[in-house]
């Protein structure tokens, strides 16, 4: 289970009834940071502001904590927005950062109180959910500088001066990494569900394609045995009073037309299902077997004539057996639709490049039916129109002049040729 990933690669389609491995779906894990995020940003915001209260408690020589000025009031306040604007940090990461970051430099420049914690909270969220790398590079370059000159590393570096500029840009590090690794793994699950679904569609088509060469291997295997049989069987009926032989012929006729029929069906069905390992599979059938089908339907119809030009050892066996089933299904339709009473001509010429196949009838013995809708129904000629176009033929099937109907078919026999129209086509 077969990528905005490109689509999957030109392959053959799976067989219909193989089972395709699952593929695995990558699912991330989440931890109670991600199924709570806002109770988790609540927590970072109030351990960042007593972090800071400690902090001020212990590095200030006055006691800001005791808010006995405005001043005192006013880093508080500072304190407490800083903190809290955390709140927002994953969906306003670079707003959030620049209020710590404003906080931190009013605290700087006029209040009795150093930095607050919240800034270091703010650097990871400004490289872990700002999607714009410029704005997210032009924050923590302006943080990176107010760092440097808060611990005066530009005027007298120091060791711990150039660690807090380090840990600064590491944090920042650290959540971009993260970030990118997040979108990474995104990816991989977006690519995983889609060769699912594209995997799901391969194996849907494939199934498609199988039921519909089924449908229309059953229909060519039956069809022309069936149509034999209920024309033998009325005749059997019809003069069974008066040619008790005739009707016996007829009806041994019948019988072997079902037996034919019966054992082609355990053919199919064989290729689908085989009993065992060992069965062995009859081959299909090839113009070679034409003069057999004629030779049956002789025992049906009027007259059939036969005619053959070229040497058929040299077409291929696909175009062979696209042949032999077009004019086995030509004949079961006018079996079918037009009568015993019918004649029926069949030319199978080799010309250079192509098999040309005609099958024409006079229409004689036809229902009261008009001619053209004689053979319209049922999908003997949508089947054989679909062989030809695979094989990148062309057919033709309808009334000609002067009554009849014709079916004409052109299937190409270059090997080139036909391999890559059927590729093309399949």
């Amino acid at each position: 289970m077969k990528s905005p990933p490109p689509k999957t690669q030109a392959s053959n389609p799976p067989d219909a009834d193989t089972e395709l491995p699952k593929l695995p779906v990558w699912q991330p894990l989440r931890g109670p940071f991600e199924r709570w995020p806002q109770l988790t940003d609540l927590l970072i915001a109030l351990l960042a502001f007593l972090l800071t209260l400690l902090m001020w408690s212990r590095q200030q020589a006055h006691d800001v904590l005791a808010l006995q000025s405005l001043w005192d009031i006013a880093a508080f306040q500072c304190a407490f927005v800083g903190c809290f604007a955390l709140l927002w940090r994953r969906t306003h990461p670079w707003q959030v950062h620049t209020v710590i970051l404003g906080a931190s430099l009013i605290l700087e420049l006029g209040l009795p109180a150093n930095g607050i914690v919240a800034l270091a909270f703010s650097l990871y969220s400004l490289g872990r959910y700002e999607p714009n790398a410029r704005i997210s590079l032009i924050a923590v370059f302006a943080t990176l500088v107010y760092v440097a000159l808060d611990m005066r590393v530009l005027i007298q570096p120091t060791a711990s001066g150039t660690v807090a500029v380090v840990l600064a840009w590491v944090l920042w590090h650290i959540g971009r990494r993260l970030r990118f690794r997040g979108e990474y793994l995104r990816l991989l699950e977006e690519r995983a569900e889609y060769l699912e679904r594209e995997r799901n569609a391969e194996s849907e088509r494939a199934v498609a394609a199988e039921r519909t060469r089924i449908a229309r291997e059953m229909h060519d295997v039956v069809a022309h045995q069936v149509s034999l049989m209920t024309v033998q069987a009325g005749a059997a009926r019809t003069i069974c009073r008066n040619n008790p032989v005739a009707a016996g012929e007829a009806m041994a006729a019948v019988e072997a037309a079902g037996r034919h029929a019966l054992s082609e069906m355990r053919h199919l069905l064989g290729v689908l299902r085989p009993a065992s390992d060992e069965a062995k599979l009859t081959p299909q059938p090839d113009l070679n077997d034409l003069p057999a089908l004629i030779e049956k339907v002789r025992q049906v119809l009027a007259r059939v004539d036969y005619e053959t030009h070229g040497d058929f050892a040299a077409v291929p066996a696909r175009v062979a057996l696209a042949a032999y089933r077009i004019i086995q299904e030509s004949l079961t339709n006018v079996i079918k639709h037009v009568g015993a009473e019918a004649s029926v001509i069949v030319n199978v010429h080799l010309e250079p490049g192509q098999l040309a196949i005609c099958v024409h009838d006079d229409g004689h013995g036809a229902a009261a039916q008009p001619m053209g809708e004689q053979h319209s129904g049922g999908h003997g000629i949508a089947g054989m129109r679909e062989r030809v176009e695979l094989l990148g033929g062309r057919l033709r099937a309808g009334v000609v002049d002067g009554g009849g109907f014709e079916v004409t078919a052109q299937l190409p026999t270059a090997d080139e040729e036909a391999d890559d129209t059927s590729h093309g086509g399949g």
